[in-house]
């Protein structure tokens, strides 16, 4: 018999081993093979196998084409964004991006990677009657935008790799390396990109990475700079430009990353 006030216990089996294989994938950067997870948890591949292929199937994780592994989609941050606005590289970026469109009199996006696009998670439109901005939520192209290439260029070169195969994928076309990699190498020397919007007249789109406590960039937060005929914008360019470049630098401080220091 049930003792008074004592509180029932359910058990959910299937439920349970989805979120451990999600929380096991966590821990694998670079994504995860099947036998990996099922060893960490102790368990067989013919147990977790199907779980792999319905969570796919769904959307909460996807297979590399090339490698096999599995990592967690960005689907979880696409379906529960809005009821989980403490997410931390929102938390720490959204004062910032308020305060970057007030001074800057500009709208401003982040974006950070999902499988072989940009997804925009984060944009805080700019105070004044006219401007441009994109969507949260909004898809941004990996290999040809500003956004998408300031995160690949500062990716290390397997996750590029991995980045760059699933464009290919979702394009059903490949990219032509060679032209990709001398952009990288520019944006990745002078630390960040800026340049015509190839898709708005009037727009240069200015963006910067921004970097996680272990160094790895997380994000590309970027303004798409609207230059008025009248001239009556709040910044120049290369005002906005600095702004937004310190703004980045307090984000990724808040996030605890340390940038690397030149010896003396």
């Amino acid at each position: 018999m049930k003792q008074p006030g004592a509180k029932a216990t359910y058990a959910a089996p299937a439920i349970e081993r989805a979120f451990e294989i999600i929380e096991a994938l966590t821990l694998y950067p670079e994504g995860a093979l099947v036998s990996e997870v099922a060893a960490s948890l102790g368990r067989t591949v013919g147990e977790l196998f199907r779980f792999f292929v319905v969570m796919e199937r769904l959307g909460y994780i996807r297979k590399s084409a090339v490698t096999d592994r599995y990592t967690v989609t960005y689907k979880f941050l696409e379906v529960a964004y809005r009821a989980t606005p403490a997410q931390d590289i929102v938390r720490a970026a959204m004062p910032e991006m308020q305060s970057l469109a007030q001074h800057a009199g500009q709208s401003c996006h982040l974006v950070v990677v999902n499988a072989g696009s940009g997804l925009v998670i984060a944009c805080e439109q700019q105070p004044g009657i006219r401007g441009f901005s994109l969507r949260v939520g909004a898809r941004i192209d990996i290999i040809n935008s500003c956004s998408g290439q300031v995160l690949l260029a500062f990716s290390g070169p397997q996750r590029a790799d991995q980045i760059i195969a699933d464009a290919e994928q979702e394009r059903a076309s490949p990219v032509d390396r060679t032209w990709l990699e001398e952009r990288l190498a520019v944006i990745r020397e002078r630390g960040y990109d800026s340049r015509q919007s190839p898709i708005t007249h009037g727009v240069t789109d200015i963006s910067y990475p921004v970097f996680g406590f272990d160094g790895q960039v997380v994000a590309a937060l970027t303004i798409p700079f609207l230059e008025l005929i009248d001239g009556s914008q709040k910044v120049h360019l290369d005002a906005a430009r600095e702004l937004l470049s310190q703004t980045v630098a307090r984000i990724s401080d808040a996030l605890g990353h340390q940038p690397e220091r030149v010896a003396p």
